[in-house]
Parts: structure tokens; sequence; C-alpha cells
């Protein structure tokens, strides 16, 4: 049997620019720096995958770094791919920046799982063994620190007329009350039928926390999000003893062990990985086999077009985060129907870089 080989890896740097600058408690963001990968074979089938830096800070660190584990794929069978990713992870143990490189890791990995479904001409969840054929989201492009509460009832009736039946505010301000007056405000306009989460982003001290959750209870709230820093596990567990609403978490861990070491501390009710800082679509799903022995379940964080492949093979998997700053970087498109997302039928990840967009912004 012949084998196929990776000839050429190819890179390319854009910026997609917002509206306007939006706010977490943390961040202030005004753009996603993004390096698009395209990964070829012999047999002329690509893989296709991307990362993101916020305001493209990093964005030239992650394209060197990505770069520089070319000599790790030529030549080689895709079809290999736990081969190929623990060569590049054995690489990693000796690199400064690990964050930088696990990124760059994650997006070859799910670039390569991409030409794996394209060679067996199988959607990548069907590919893994499909469990569902549309997954719960909610939305996450809006409903920012920043906004009035005005401009956050604007966000809340779009949300319900692009199809969406929950969704997510920021918290975490410097007064707690203000963040309860938000989300009073948002359920009132959405309802008791929707479903409403709220993230701190790693913003407060536990017993802050604690101080704005025990407010929030009354809300109905589906889950409070990263409530203290990502690597404080006992504060995490302290919060999510201390309150009915369960907590989200586990967005900022870059290894598998860093997930058994939240499950361990009791650090969370979801576990939350971000297919960019896992390690790819196979770290994703050793994440959501881990979760599941533990009877925890998953919801996956922001790129919502290729975590749709995990999320559609699964079990435990709650929802995708929809997150619409990437939706025109792809020929395909996203449609959100009474609160689910159709898993793609296309072979690959399903999704494709929209080559005439990206030369416009270019």
């Amino acid at each position: 049997m012949k084998l196929m080989k990776i000839t050429k890896i190819a890179t390319r740097i854009v910026n997609l620019s917002f509206e306007s600058t939006i706010k977490t408690a943390i961040h202030e963001m005004s753009s996603v720096g993004c390096v698009l990968l395209t990964i070829e074979t012999d047999e002329g089938i690509e893989g296709q995958s991307y990362l993101f830096s916020l305001n493209a800070t990093q964005i030239h660190s992650f394209h060197e770094t990505l770069k520089g584990f070319e000599g790790h794929l030529i030549g080689k069978d895709p079809q290999f791919i736990e081969v190929i990713w623990q060569d590049i992870w054995q690489a990693i143990s000796s690199m400064r920046q690990k964050d930088i490189a696990i990124s760059a890791l994650s997006t070859i990995d799910t670039a390569i799982w991409d030409i794996v479904g394209k060679t067996a001409n199988l959607p990548l969840h069907r590919l893994f063994g499909a469990c569902r054929t549309k997954i719960k989201t909610y939305a996450s492009g809006g409903l920012w620190l920043s906004q009035s509460i005005d401009s956050l009832l604007k966000d809340t009736q779009n949300f319900l007329d692009q199809g969406f039946r929950s969704m997510k505010i920021r918290v975490g301000s410097t007064n707690w009350k203000n963040d309860v007056e938000r989300v009073k405000e948002v359920r009132n306009a959405i309802g008791p039928d929707i479903e409403l989460m709220a993230d701190i982003n790693q913003a407060l001290e536990p017993k802050q926390a604690i101080q704005l959750g025990k407010k929030l209870e009354e809300y109905d709230l589906l889950w409070l999000e990263e409530p203290v820093a990502s690597n404080n596990r006992e504060g995490h567990a302290e919060v999510r003893n201390s309150l009915s609403i369960p907590i989200a978490s586990g967005e900022n861990e870059y290894s598998l062990s860093g997930m058994r070491e939240m499950i361990e501390a009791k650090a969370c009710d979801i576990l939350m990985p971000d297919l960019q800082r896992i390690g790819g679509i196979s770290e994703m799903r050793k994440v959501a086999n881990l979760a599941e022995s533990h009877n925890l379940p998953i919801s996956t964080h922001i790129f919502t077009e290729h975590s749709l492949s995990v999320a559609g093979s699964v079990t435990n998997c709650l929802s995708v985060e929809h997150m619409p700053w990437f939706s025109k970087l792809f020929n395909e498109q996203i449609y959100v129907i009474n609160g689910y997302i159709d898993i793609p039928e296309r072979p690959g990840t399903g999704f494709t870089f929209n080559e005439s967009y990206i030369k416009l912004i270019n």
C-alpha cells in the first residue's frame, strides 16, 4: 500500500478587526490576528486550520513557531497522526514558550485530521463514530462588559432573532452590584425559558466570586464561568462548593494532565477545552473521554467550526460556543436553528478557507 506524504505547509497571517473595541473583566480587544495553515500532500489532499491571538499581540511568535515544526511534517504520512503528535510534543518539552508551541501543535493536529477525513471521504464525527447530527450552541459574540444595558438588550434580541436559545453575558466588574443589575436586566428581557450563562473571566478572588455568585443564584444561570484565576484549583473548588450555580472552566488548560488536575481538585462541574490550547482534535477527544470517565460534561470553547467534529462524536458534549469572529474565513457558514447547529456532513472538518475574502483583507 502506497503511503501518502506531507509535501508542504503554507501559512498566512491575517488580522480580523472588530467594529468597535470590546471588553471583558481582563481583556480589551479590537481585533484577532490569525495564522491560517494549509498542509499539502502528494495526493493533492489538503488540510486546513488556524490559530489566533487577541489583538494580534503574539501572532508573529505563533507563526514562527508553527513554521518551525515543518521538519516534523515533511515526508510524514498524515495517517500516522498520533506518531506526529507525540513527536512534536516531545520537541515542545524543551521549549521555553510552551503555550505558543502547544497552540502550533494544536493547529497542525486539526489540519492533519482534516486530511484524514477527506482521505476517507467522511466527516470527522462519522469517522470517529457519530453520536448526534446536531449540537446545542450558545451566543457568545456579544453581551460584553463594555456595553451599556441598552446595548445588552439589543444584543439579546438579535441573538433571539438569529435562532439562539442560550447566551452568555460577561461579568466581573469592580462593582458586583453593576454585574447583578446587568444580569437581572438580561434575564428579564429573555424570560425564564432562554438559557443564560455568566463569565467572570478569572477576574475575582474566591470570596468576591462567591459574593457575586450568591447574588446571581436567583437568575437561574446555566453556569458561572472561570470565577477565579484558571490555575487556582483550590479557589475554583471553594467557589463551586459555596454556590448552587454549576461552575464551568478549563479553557486555559494546555494539557490533558491539567484537565485531570482540575477534575481531581473538583474545581468545576463542566470542562471547557479550547481546541487551540488543549492540543487539537486528538487531545480534545481525550479530554472528553477523561471527563466522561468522571461523569462530567464538556462544552467546547470558541473554534465553533472545527469543534463540531468532536461535539458530534462524544456523548458528554453539552454544547459548543458560537463565536462569530472567524466565520468569514470560511466558504461554509453555520446556521443556528432553534438553538442548535447541524454537524456538517462534508468530508474532514467540513470547512474550507474563503480565498476571496482572505485576499480582500490582505
